[in-house]
């Protein structure tokens, strides 16, 4: 089965301009991710999660990639402190262009870590490359194929074995016609409280926003573009957890509901600091309808300031 509709195209936004690059570097502290410990020296490595996920092959795609982007884009980060150096997290990325999910991936492989991540089956056939993801971590997802929580019981095991888990909350390439972050799958929320309630403790989620990579002409990308990732402080779900002794067989639906949006609404509000553009006043795109609709009340209030 097909996703729904065609992403935009680049046309649809304005590339990321220099001066709102300057802007967010007066507030941030914006650091290259596409070399080794960006942070500083003083970070350590995960060596035995490294040893334990092809670091050969992981090396030569790192290294790939490194090279594409240092000839397409200029690329800049900052919150990549927060990326722990031991234990289980999820990193939940947005999903603008098909280029951007190397962002957060070559980020968190050059802070030491070595995330397994959730990916489109598909990504597993293309050309030399999918061999690659499938040796550096790959999850393959079945899209539509009704093994929705077989796929979540394999993120949940990834996460207490204490591995980093990235996944990409949308499952598919925004069909938001002005590149915003679309609604998002309740897997990432499901498996960040099963996990937390196995664990018996809340599992650090950090949404990873990057924007500035929808204006790369693939063919011919120069001039280079300027692109931005945001690893955001982790987000607090903790008062979701206090009652997760007595859920049952799963965690409640109405508080994978409320996370769910929470992570929604995050992602977006970091976006619009990225982008230095207010979010759509007439709500988030829904891609069961294929229409924009208004924010719901749970999850929290859209923060002031983001919407006009």
């Amino acid at each position: 089965m097909a996703s729904k509709g065609k992403p935009s195209p680049r046309s649809a936004v304005s590339p990321l301009s220099d001066a709102q690059v300057s802007k967010l570097a007066t507030k941030h502290q914006l650091v290259d991710p596409m070399h080794d410990f960006p942070t500083g020296p003083q970070r350590k490595a995960k060596i035995e999660e490294i040893n334990a996920q092809n670091p050969q092959a992981t090396k030569r795609l790192l290294t790939g990639v490194d090279v594409v982007f240092n000839a397409s884009c200029k690329t800049r980060a900052w919150g990549l402190e927060h990326v722990p150096e031991d234990g289980p997290f999820i990193s939940a990325a947005s999903h603008v262009t098909m280029f951007d999910v190397f962002v957060p991936m070559a980020s968190l492989f050059h802070m030491g870590r070595r995330p397994r991540y959730m990916a489109k089956a598909e990504m597993a056939k293309w050309p030399v490359i999918g061999k690659w993801f499938q040796l550096v971590g790959m999850q393959p997802v079945q899209r539509h194929s009704g093994k929705a929580k077989q796929i979540e019981e394999t993120s949940i095991d990834i996460l207490t074995s204490g591995r980093p888990l990235t996944v990409w909350p949308e499952g598919t390439v925004t069909r938001d016609p002005k590149k915003w972050v679309m609604s998002i799958k309740e897997g990432v929320a499901y498996i960040a409280l099963e996990s937390s309630r196995r664990l018996g403790h809340q599992v650090p989620l950090y949404p990873a926003i990057t924007w500035g990579a929808a204006s790369i002409n693939h063919w011919w990308p120069w001039p280079r573009k300027n692109v931005v990732m945001c690893y955001d402080q982790q987000l607090d779900y903790a008062d979701l957890l206090v009652d997760m002794d007595s859920w049952g067989d799963e965690p409640p639906a109405e508080l994978v509901n409320e996370l769910m949006w929470r992570v929604l609404k995050r992602m977006n509000t970091v976006l619009a600091e990225i982008r230095g553009e207010a979010f759509p006043a007439e709500g988030y795109w829904d891609y069961r309808s294929m229409s924009r609709k208004p924010w719901p009340s749970v999850g929290g209030p859209f923060p002031a300031g983001t919407v006009e």
